[in-house]
């Protein structure tokens, strides 16, 4: 029954009011916005604080001399890597070093700060760290 009522309710009201409200419905000084955050604060008096905090930043980096563009088209093929896991920075970085220490007989327990480890993991699962990622 709602879908019989919303119709009725749009022919007896008029179907303007039915319609999406957008800014080209309102007049010149009404602007909805695209749900943008606030930077600030407005007090009761109706006076608008800005806040630094509140105003975004963004960090771009200096493309000078950068040859490629910054826009993917969705026509580009898919890339044929599968999605980078743990398991598979362990498998590529830190096992073959394990190995390798292990067959000279260098490897130690006590030691594993050297392949990444962090002791203050007590019970944890072995953690890489960005500085431990050979590039």
């Amino acid at each position: 029954m709602g879908v019989l009522s919303t119709l009725m309710r749009g022919l007896v009201r008029g179907a303007d009011r039915m319609s999406e409200f957008t800014s080209k419905r309102g007049s010149r000084t009404h602007n909805k916005g695209r749900g943008s955050r606030p930077t600030g604060l407005k007090l009761s008096s109706n006076k608008f604080i800005s806040i630094r905090g509140m105003i975004p930043q963004f960090v771009v980096p200096n493309l000078d001399g950068f040859k490629l563009k910054p826009y993917v088209s969705y026509r580009a093929p898919r890339g044929i890597e599968p999605p980078l896991t743990a398991q598979s920075v362990f498998a590529e970085v830190v096992a073959p070093q394990i190995k390798k220490d292990f067959e000279e007989g260098t490897f130690s327990k006590e030691n594993l700060e050297k392949y990444g480890f962090d002791p203050t993991q007590k019970g944890k699962l072995f953690k890489l760290y960005p500085k431990n990622f050979v590039r």
